[in-house]
C-alpha cells in the first residue's frame, strides 16, 4: 500500500479556512471602524430630508453607492465633508462645472466593469511593484475627515500591518514624509532608517518588510491625493533614475484621475443622493396630507 501524495498548500481545506475566517475578521474591523461615521452621514440625510428612521436614509446611501461604485464609507466621508445644498434648489451643484476622464496610461485598457476607483487603485499598485521589483505593498488615500492616510489597496501584506497601518498620520512613517513633503522616499533598511517610530518600525518588521519605497499621487495643482508603497523582504538598492521618473509619471497620472474622480463621480453621488433625499422627502410629506 502506498502512501498518499502529501497536499500542497493549495489544496489544505484547513489552512483555506483560515485564510478565509482571517478575511472575514479583516472585513468586520473595516466596517466597525468605519460604522461612526456612516451613522453620522445617516442622521445628516434624516435630518436634511425629513426622512422617518435612519434605515431610509442608509437604504438611499446603499443605492448611490451601488450606482455609482462608489463604497459606502467613501460616499459618507464626502457627505459629511461638503457644505449642504440649498434646500430650495433641486441641483446640489448647480454651477459646477464637468471635465472630461484624463487618460491612464499605466491602464491602457479598460477592466471589465469600467475604470472604478478600486480598479485603477489596483493598477496603481500592481505597477508600482513591477517597477520597484517585489510583490507587497499598499495604496492610500487622503482620509477627508480625520486627516492623514488611510489604505485602500494592498496585497502581501499581513493582517496585523494592516490593522496597525490603517490609518496614518502626519509623522512617524516613510509615506507621511513622502506626503508631507510630496516628494519620493525610499527607506533601504527599515531597521536603521530614522523616519519611523518604534511601534511603527516593529509593526513593519514584524510584517516581513525590510525596506520600502513610497510616491505620492499628485492633483494637478500639486497636492498629494494618495500615496502608494512598495515593500521589499530585503534591503533596497537606490532606485534608477528611469525607475524614479517612470514612478513620478505615475504618481501624477494616478493623481490626476482620483482628484478628477472626486470633482465629479463623487460629485455626481451626492447629487443623486440629494435627488433621491428631495423625493423622498417630497412623498413623505404627500403621505401626511
Amino acid at each position: 500500500m502506498t502512501a498518499a501524495a502529501p497536499r500542497t498548500a493549495d489544496e489544505d481545506p484547513e489552512r483555506d479556512e483560515v485564510l478565509r475566517l482571517r478575511a472575514e475578521v479583516r472585513a468586520l474591523r473595516a466596517r466597525v471602524r468605519a460604522h461612526p461615521l456612516i451613522a453620522q452621514a445617516q442622521g445628516m440625510l434624516q435630518e436634511r430630508y425629513a426622512l422617518p428612521d435612519s434605515d431610509g436614509a442608509f437604504t438611499l446611501m446603499r443605492r448611490t453607492s451601488q450606482r455609482f461604485n462608489v463604497k459606502m464609507r467613501t460616499l459618507a466621508a464626502v457627505l459629511v465633508t461638503t457644505p449642504r445644498p440649498d434646500d430650495r434648489t433641486a441641483l446640489w451643484f448647480p454651477r459646477r462645472v464637468r471635465h472630461p476622464e484624463p487618460a491612464l496610461g499605466f491602464m491602457p485598457q479598460d477592466p471589465p466593469g469600467g475604470r472604478s476607483r478600486g480598479a485603477v487603485l489596483g493598477a496603481v499598485l500592481n505597477r508600482t511593484l513591477t517597477v520597484v521589483g517585489t510583490d507587497m505593498g499598499n495604496v492610500q488615500t487622503v482620509d477627508r475627515v480625520a486627516g492623514g492616510l488611510r489604505i485602500e489597496r494592498h496585497t502581501g501584506l499581513t493582517e496585523e500591518f494592516l490593522d496597525f497601518f490603517a490609518h496614518v498620520g502626519e509623522e512617524g512613517t516613510a509615506c507621511a514624509k513622502a506626503a508631507r513633503d510630496v516628494a519620493q522616499v525610499t527607506v533601504r533598511d527599515v531597521e536603521e532608517d530614522p523616519v519611523f517610530t518604534e511601534p511603527a518600525r516593529e509593526a513593519i518588521l514584524a510584517a516581513g518588510s525590510r525596506a520600502c519605497h513610497s510616491v505620492p499621487l499628485t492633483a494637478s495643482s500639486g497636492a498629494c491625493v494618495g500615496m502608494v508603497s512598495a515593500h521589499a523582504d530585503h534591503r533596497l538598492d537606490t532606485l534608477e533614475a528611469s525607475q524614479l521618473r517612470t514612478l513620478d509619471a505615475l504618481g501624477a497620472e494616478a493623481g490626476r484621475w482620483l482628484a478628477w474622480h472626486e470633482r465629479t463621480v463623487l460629485l455626481d453621488a451626492l447629487e443623486h443622493l440629494h435627488a433621491l433625499g428631495r423625493l423622498e422627502s417630497g412623498t413623505a410629506r404627500h403621505g401626511r396630507t
